[in-house]
């Protein structure tokens, strides 16, 4: 473990004190909300990098969102887990000995062997700096609490009176699976404080997105109100990712106040029963998908996985195509945010063309009232409606593994009366239904997308 010099954080604080001294402005209470009316689509580079993703990686994936998906609305790029320590390893994460990289308030610093422009106290406003000039935006990750080493070292917390960091921390509650950081106690003098600092330091960094883990499952009230005051006050606007699930349903009033996005279920996987328990647990979600604030999918593991990943070996992912289609369908229509989690620069073109269909991006932005119709029998059909253009959507799902099933609704359900054109908005077939109901026969795993328009 190491900590940086302080003739290093010197000059690191000459580069930021421009972007500090511009953050005067406090955001009031639920005003977050207006950050993310729609849900946030971007990358992550969890399942394919795990904890040691590099910056030239970073900014690979950057560039091609740039070109290839940021026209459809994609534009978050967002580095995931231990970007502080400087001798990760794939395939979980070296505990044994890591060595962090943290500053004099005990706040954690970019690895300079996997992040060489954090160079001389900048962090990562260099890297901020790159993508935000293609016109795409910076999130990164953190894990809720303040670092062991903080506490041991008896670091001093920025913005007070000789607190340290040892007087706000906690064992109770520490995560299970990764120990780098103790709980905060939220009563604590000095605990807000401690939040304060090290969104003011992101807030100078350019950070626009955050993903912080460990807050959902217990659910920590105390923590998320000390980062909801925090990032209010930083004068930025950072999205709030709360992880992973399952986030209790009886914390969803305040979830709801308090974060833009926030997951329903653990890490999915390329696997067909990871796509199926979100599908289940999201049936008590549908009445909380609202603007700027979104229940969460979580990351979309298709296309290649795993380079060093979590799970598994370097792959193109497992699911079939049809699969790919029902979970891409399902995040859409859900209106989850969408976040993918392969290499991009690694996508084939039939994984691209599961990112940029126009109509169904236009779905995912503009579409209301997401309800699910039924869930019963190994069939599921959800429905939502475009009041901007008139159009109802229609996703129809067959997920049970042996059989062929008709899925079918009445129209009456879908408040349409008489006819309707439809467009299959994969294939971009178009037909009319005359009858009282639509539907089709549909294999295992599999799924279609609908757009209807009442045709008087």
């Amino acid at each position: 473990m190491k900590i940086t010099n302080l003739l290093t954080m010197a000059i690191g604080a000459f580069f930021l004190s421009a972007a500090s001294n511009a953050q005067t402005k406090t955001f009031q209470k639920e005003e977050f909300k207006q950050w993310a009316q729609t849900p946030p689509m971007g990358w992550n580079s969890w399942d394919c990098y795990g904890p040691t993703v590099e910056e030239h990686e970073v900014k690979a994936n950057a560039d091609y969102m740039a070109k290839e998906l940021k026209k459809f609305g994609w534009e978050y790029v967002v580095v995931d887990i231990r970007w502080f320590v400087e001798n990760d390893k794939a395939g979980g994460y070296n505990q044994t000995d890591p060595r962090y990289v943290i500053d004099q308030y005990g706040r954690y610093l970019p690895a300079l062997n996997r992040f060489p422009s954090a160079k001389d106290g900048q962090g990562f406003k260099p890297l901020a700096d790159y993508i935000h000039k293609k016109g795409l935006k910076f999130g990164i990750h953190i894990m809720r609490g303040i670092p062991k080493k903080a506490v041991e070292d008896k670091l001093p917390i920025k913005g007070t009176n000789g607190i340290t960091a040892d007087q706000i921390y906690s064992t109770a509650l520490q995560c299970e699976w990764l120990r780098d950081n103790y709980t905060v106690m939220a009563d604590k003098p000095g605990a807000q404080e401690y939040y304060d600092s090290i969104f003011e330091l992101y807030a100078q960094w350019g950070v626009d997105f955050i993903k912080i883990d460990d807050l959902s499952r217990p659910y920590h009230e105390g923590e998320i109100n000390l980062i909801r005051n925090a990032i209010d006050k930083s004068g930025r606007k950072i999205v709030l990712s709360t992880s992973p699930g399952e986030t209790p349903i009886s914390a969803a009033p305040h979830v709801t106040t308090h974060a833009n996005m926030w997951r329903m279920v653990d890490d999915v996987w390329d696997t067909w029963p990871h796509i199926t328990h979100l599908m289940d647990v999201a049936q008590k979600w549908y009445p909380h998908i609202a603007p700027g604030t979104w229940p969460d999918c979580d990351m979309i593991p298709l296309g290649r996985i795993s380079i060093r990943g979590e799970r598994g070996e370097d792959r193109m992912t497992r699911l079939t195509k049809d699969e790919q289609y029902t979970l891409i369908t399902f995040f859409n229509i859900f209106k989850s945010p969408l976040f993918f989690g392969g290499d991009l620069p690694s996508n084939d073109a039939f994984t691209l063309s599961l990112l940029t269909n126009k109509e169904v991006v236009k779905m995912h932005n503009q579409s209301t009232n997401v309800k699910q119709l039924f869930q019963k029998d190994g069939k599921i059909a959800v429905t939502s409606k475009n009041t901007k253009d008139g159009s109802t959507y229609l996703a129809l799902f067959n997920i049970s593994d042996n059989a062929s099933q008709n899925v079918s609704v009445n129209l009456s359900d879908l408040g349409i009366s008489g006819s309707a054109e439809v467009l299959n908005m994969w294939t971009g077939e178009k037909s009319k239904v005359t009858s009282k109901e639509i539907g089709l026969e549909l294999k295992p795993h599999s799924s279609v997308l609908y757009q209807l328009k009442s045709k008087k």
